[in-house]
């Protein structure tokens, strides 16, 4: 028999034994279809690559997952990899299907400034579609354990990259969703490329030890199985030692020996019901030593991936210390396969599970919205990571948050309205200053109040948790947007003085809309705004607008180039011309002067494309000035403007300023420029000046006003007008409404 098929219907016979339903003809249909989608594509172990989705749908199978899962798991690279559509996959195998395989599927077409960026979008693209089924992530877990199985065939960089992924991402999600021996073999597989000297030492000293301990575990094991029958305590023992990256990491981060580690060994005791765990607890601690300050009761307060079971450490008569687990079958089915064992979809649909359990994947991305890619990979890895501390509320419902916790970040665990009202907190009854770190067992109380003012800008640094932080951003970016881009401006500004850049370089017409692009903002006051709320930081925005403008620099000068190798070879064919036909090659030319569509006097140059500069707006009867672009003809500045300042000139590609002037007949046409109105703050200001432009009879294209810390207001107008007079007449009417300080001309 084919190896293939043999593996396949080993697959089927598996999934049957737990889902006598199973639609057999639909389930290697997908087979089929993979394996033909596939056919042309070979593993790097030399194998048809069918058997790494036969592997993972397996892996699946051990999971005990429905139809849907498996026949995702056949399918799950068959979007990235082969021609497959997710419209052909839906046809085929249904709708869930596709969009369990799109979930699955990495962001590979799309280019990406950084591996980083790339890591964070294809993350956050799970994530997503986790938060709207988990099986998703279920079956991205279940594929990179089988490609970390399989891990030997790949290059040592290869190796380590992915290793070091896993371990920072894919491990930690599934200790969230409480799959812990996925979780062990993870984390195994990864240290063992990470470290592998460490790891094998590990390896060789379990091993000298493993038959001196075996027997040692095995006497203990007969003893407590005799006693419990005495008790009448009906119950399964069995013993495991620790998995390795579990000792690496107390060995390496606790500074520890082996021998130091208590729960090295440990012996796992399951009984029928709650009663008979904390029976069994008393018994264990009758026959053995208690170690002191290690019983934990996780039963009573689970852990927030539903893990339940008493663990103590005891010393038996060897003076071995070792681990005793205790608890319920239902606890170890959970222990055991988290979500897998209390998913809602498990029994067809009505099973018992509830995702509200990891409603923390949706808060991770609603808190992460707006963050950048370096960012958002940052604060998963420290959301996942992080080690717990359990409160509770004054109601008694228990919270978890990251290790060194605040109140702050309780309040804003609870809703963002409490943590930006809260005023004071209460812990076990006691007013505590905000800074207090909460530890287990707490009853945290939060005082809000309607009057309160919003959070501190300190609160940033005193949050631990990312969704408290994110919160308190979100705030300061909604809130205080003029002070944050007041803010912003000033240190962007300064950093660019560090690295030798000024505001009228990158400003520029040409520059600025590349530098906008590069920095991912749709104008210099969202990106200002940006840096004052804390959701990008300044040198790392002046770091992006030196590398474009290195690279525009870069552009001008070959542009240059080029430019003067062609004027070099017109002034040789104009010479040749003048040699054929006896005309002086000096002879003095009169200039022209060429009227153009758009009603300005190019000099020297016919039928020449001309536009309007945005950064100042020029209408008829300003005094102009124009500039020579790369391929866009010429530019036309009012000669006030800061682009085009005697300075600038002189510094910015002085052979390109040319000389223009306003036409003194052409058509009647409209020229769109802004205004800034600057005013003392008062109510329907707005509204004044709205009706002072409809008394000027000029189109208005935009309007907008902002408040000022300083009790003061401004509002930027774009309008259209034929000339400087339709302006000066503008001006006139809306500087006569009351409270209005200055009108000036717009920047742009």
């Amino acid at each position: 028999m084919d190896p293939i098929l043999e593996r396949y219907q080993a697959l089927e016979e598996k999934v049957l034994a737990y889902n006598p339903n199973l639609d057999t003809k639909l389930l290697y249909s997908a087979f089929q279809y993979a394996d033909q989608q596939h056919s042309k594509q070979m593993r790097r172990d030399g194998t048809p690559y069918i058997t790494h989705p036969l592997a993972v749908a397996d892996i699946i199978a051990d999971l005990k997952l429905d139809t849907e899962s498996l026949l995702a798991a056949l399918l799950h690279d068959c979007i990235e990899d082969t021609s497959s559509t997710h419209e052909d996959i839906a046809r085929l195998f249904g709708e869930p299907v596709a969009d369990l395989v799109e979930g699955v599927t990495k962001l590979s077409q799309i280019k990406y400034n950084s591996v980083i960026e790339k890591q964070s979008e294809n993350l956050r693209k799970m994530l997503m579609a986790m938060s709207k089924d988990i099986r998703v992530v279920l079956v991205k877990l279940c594929d990179r354990l089988h490609n970390m199985r399989t891990m030997q065939y790949q290059t040592p960089k290869k190796q380590r990259e992915k290793s070091l992924e896993t371990m920072e991402i894919y491990a930690p999600i599934a200790h969230r969703l409480g799959m812990s021996q996925l979780k062990y073999e993870l984390e195994d597989h990864s240290i063992h490329y990470l470290d592998p000297m460490g790891c094998k030492e590990i390896e060789d000293t379990l091993s000298s030890r493993f038959s001196r301990h075996q027997e040692f575990l095995a006497n203990t094991q007969e003893r407590i199985q005799e006693r419990m029958k005495q008790e009448g305590i009906r119950c399964t023992i069995t013993s495991r030692s620790k998995h390795v990256y579990s000792i690496y990491r107390k060995m390496f981060t606790q500074h520890k020996t082996l021998d130091e580690i208590f729960d090295l060994y440990a012996l796992r005791i399951i009984v029928d019901n709650v009663p008979e765990c904390y029976n069994a607890l008393g018994q264990v601690h009758d026959m053995f030593n208690l170690v002191p300050g290690r019983f934990k009761d996780y039963i009573s307060t689970p852990k927030p991936n539903m893990y339940q079971s008493l663990h103590t450490t005891v010393i038996g008569r060897e003076g071995i210390p070792f681990e005793v687990q205790i608890r319920t079958w239902e606890m170890h089915e959970t222990a055991e396969y988290g979500i897998a064992a209390h998913w809602k979809y498990k029994q067809g649909g009505q099973g018992a599970g509830s995702e509200q359990t990891y409603e923390w994947v949706r808060r991770l991305l609603e808190s992460q919205q707006d963050t950048e890619a370096e960012e958002f990979v940052k604060s998963l890895k420290v959301d996942l990571f992080s080690d717990e501390v359990f409160v509770f509320t004054p109601n008694g419902e228990i919270k978890g948050l990251p290790a060194g916790s605040t109140p702050i970040d309780f309040a804003y665990s609870i809703h963002s309205a409490v943590g930006n009202h809260m005023i004071g907190a209460k812990i076990n009854n006691r007013i505590v200053p905000f800074h207090t770190q909460l530890q287990n067992g707490d009853i945290v109380e939060i005082q809000t109040s309607k009057a309160a003012k919003g959070p501190s800008r300190d609160w940033l640094k005193l949050a631990k948790s990312n969704e408290a932080r994110n919160k308190i951003r979100q705030w300061f970016k909604k809130e205080r947007r003029t002070e944050n881009i007041l803010n912003g401006r000033s240190a962007f500004e300064a950093e660019l003085k560090r690295n030798g850049l000024t505001m009228e370089e990158i400003s520029t017409e040409e520059n600025l809309p590349r530098i906008l692009k590069k920095v991912q903002y749709n104008s210099l006051d969202d990106l200002y705004a940006a840096i004052g709320y804390g959701g990008m930081t300044s040198m790392k925005a002046v770091n992006r607008v030196k590398g474009e403008m290195n690279a525009i620099i870069k552009e001008q000068k070959e542009a240059a180039a080029v430019s003067d190798l062609l004027v070099e070879e017109q002034r040789d064919e104009v010479q040749d011309l003048h040699v054929k036909t006896n005309l002086p090659a000096d002879e003095p030319k009169e200039k022209k002067r060429t009227v153009s569509k758009s009603g300005v006097i190019v000099e020297g140059v016919e039928n020449c494309l001309v536009k309007f500069a945005k950064c100042c707006a020029p209408v008829p009867g300003d005094p102009i000035i124009g500039f020579v672009t790369k391929g866009f003809g010429v530019s036309v500045h009012r000669t006030d403007c800061a682009n085009a300042s005697p300075k600038a000139r002189k510094t910015t590609a002085p052979g390109r300023w040319i000389g223009v002037q306003w036409a003194q007949q052409r058509e009647q046409k409209e020229f769109r420029t802004t205004l800034e109105v600057y005013a003392k703050d008062r109510p329907n200001l707005f509204l004044d000046v709205a009706a002072a432009l409809s008394a000027a009879r000029v189109r208005t294209d935009g309007i907008n006003a902002r408040g000022l810390p300083d009790g003061y207001a401004t509002v930027s107008v774009i309008l259209c007008v034929k000339d400087r007079y339709d302006l000066e007449t503008v001006v006139r009417k809306i500087s006569s409404v009351g409270g209005v300080m200055s009108v000036t001309r717009g920047k742009g």
